[in-house]
């Protein structure tokens, strides 16, 4: 059993982990931001008084 070249092998695991993990998070919360800014405009978007009519000629 090669001690040292398994703690290597554990320790870029380890790293791999922790960039996967930060990856996600930096997307988690650029999909966020995006989800708020999503919401905003259409809160600013809304006009009650349209919609309410419908003109018809026939």
């Amino acid at each position: 059993m090669d001690i040292p070249a398994m703690s290597v092998a554990l320790s870029q695991s380890k790293l791999m982990n922790d960039v996967g993990i930060s990856v996600l998070k930096m997307a988690k919360d650029h999909s966020t931001e995006l989800s708020q800014q999503l919401i905003q405009m259409m809160a600013q978007s809304v006009q009650p008084h349209l919609g309410g009519n419908i003109d018809l000629k026939v």
